[in-house]
């Protein structure tokens, strides 16, 4: 019978792989830095092959091999993580740990009411939150370091499942004073004659409101309309007078206008027949996760937040 390698292997090496430096992944598993060196080289005598470089430098550099291990070490703990999850998701639903990413564009507005209605509902509950953007969120949950993720829609989700629980509208973000505040109702042409300001590429907002324009991703250059690095940051730039924005009905909710003399109103589609242009916001996870019930019901839970919003 072939000799498999530990769980405990497995994590070492995993740790080495996403530290890049034997202390602070020494650190990560609670080891020290003896003790992980020794694990991997023990790994490296089970498996006979070479996983690591072993030269001058100091920084890990991991063989083509090693690299393959790699990858197929994090299929292997998830899928062991799986097999805990299913007991406890069985067991007591909505409980333990949990690992969540959200989007910038999302977390700031929804999650400061959110929290007290998750602890009030579910209060065995323990939510770590990661924030970043959604190409860097969906490789971490492909990787399982995240469990979940709180996401916009349209996305190009990979394999992950998803699930919609609420639209998000788009409001016409204008200058105070705008001509176009005027109008009960801004139509999306009208925006598009404008100086449309972006988010910086790598935020789905960005192509989202490209998308609701109907304009193509080159049409407006980061170079050149100086893309801002947050909403609040765009719309400190429609407030100056630089241009215009879309922004979402979440957002304006969570008070991302707070203090800034810009006006807002709703964007008609292209048409009458056209729905209003938006996003939907939704929940990811890796497909055939054993906690999808529970996943299902905490987007019902969310769905309320954002309607009592």
């Amino acid at each position: 019978m072939t000799a498999l390698p530990t769980p405990q292997q497995l994590r070492y090496l995993l740790a080495l792989a996403d530290h890049g430096h034997f202390g602070r992944a020494a650190a990560a598993c609670a080891v020290t830095q003896s003790t992980l060196s020794a694990g991997i080289i023990a790994l490296e005598r089970q498996l006979d092959a070479t996983l690591l470089e072993r030269g001058a430098t100091k920084r890990p550099i991991f063989t083509p091999l090693g690299l393959e291990v790699i990858e197929r070490a994090r299929q292997a703990m998830a899928a062991l993580e799986a097999v805990a999850e299913t007991a406890t998701a069985a067991r007591d639903p909505l409980s333990g740990s949990l690992r969540l990413g959200v989007i910038p564009t999302i977390g700031p507005f929804l999650l400061p009411r959110l929290m007290p209605t998750l602890r009030q509902a579910f209060p065995r509950l323990r939510l770590w939150l990661r924030e970043d953007q959604t190409e860097r969120l969906l490789a971490q949950l492909a990787a399982g370091r995240l469990d979940l993720l709180l996401l916009a829609l349209p996305c190009i989700c990979g394999e992950a499942e998803t699930l919609a629980f609420a639209p998000d509208p788009f409001l016409a973000a204008l200058p105070a004073g705008h001509r176009l505040a005027a109008l009960d109702e801004v139509p999306i042409a009208a925006l598009t004659a404008e100086r449309l300001l972006l988010l910086e590429d790598g935020h789905c907002l960005r192509e989202h409101a490209l998308d609701a324009c109907g304009l193509p991703r080159a049409a407006i250059p980061s170079e050149e309309g100086f893309a801002a690095t947050s909403l609040h940051t765009l719309v400190q730039m429609v407030a100056s007078g630089l241009g215009v924005t879309l922004v979402p009905r979440l957002a304006v909710q969570g008070g991302v206008l707070a203090g800034a003399a810009v006006e807002v109103r709703p964007v008609a589609g292209k048409d009458e027949a056209a729905p209003a242009p938006g996003r939907s916001l939704a929940l990811a996870w890796r497909p055939r996760s054993p906690r999808a019930g529970e996943f299902r019901d905490l987007a019902r839970a969310i769905a309320e937040a954002v309607q009592a919003g």
